[in-house]
Formats: C-alpha cells, sequence, structure tokens
C-alpha cells in the first residue's frame, strides 16, 4: 500500500474511475447485446431503436477513454450494417 500522500490520493482516483469505466462498459455491452438480439429475433423496430440506444453511448464511451475511437466506430459500423441486413 502506498505511504505518500499524493501516492494515496492517486490509488483513491484510481479506485473510483475503475468503478466508473467498468460500470460504463458493462452499460454499452448491454446496449449493444440488445441491438444483437433484436436482429437475431427478426425485429427490425425493435433493432433500429435499441441501435439508436446504443451509438450514443458507444460515442461517450470513447469520448471518456474507456474504449478507443476506432473501437466505437467499429462497434458502430458492424451493429448499423447488422441492422441494415434485416432490410
Amino acid at each position: 500500500m502506498a505511504n505518500h500522500k499524493s501516492a494515496l490520493k492517486r490509488n483513491r482516483q484510481s479506485i473510483v474511475r475503475n468503478t466508473r469505466n467498468v460500470h460504463v462498459r458493462s452499460t454499452m455491452r448491454t446496449l449493444v447485446k440488445n441491438v444483437r438480439n433484436a436482429v437475431a429475433a427478426q425485429d427490425k423496430e425493435a433493432a433500429t431503436a435499441a441501435l439508436e440506444k446504443a451509438i450514443p453511448y458507444i460515442n461517450k464511451s470513447a469520448s471518456k477513454g474507456i474504449i478507443h475511437k476506432a473501437t466505437a466506430s467499429r462497434k458502430i459500423s458492424r451493429l448499423t450494417k447488422l441492422v441494415n441486413s434485416l432490410g
């Protein structure tokens, strides 16, 4: 365990950030899963609605640095392509 005041603070910050990042990443994965489940059920309307909820959250995750911006772009692209395949 850290002994210096600055190291103790850094440890506290790390715990708080880790908790927040886990929550955001988990929520993002759930939203992506909802899109994939709607596509698997061949429900175009539900898939489109789920995608509209997922895209801003994926972008938010990238802007917070939880995932890389290219990863976010790739996820959005693949999900959009998947939903459009229901056409």
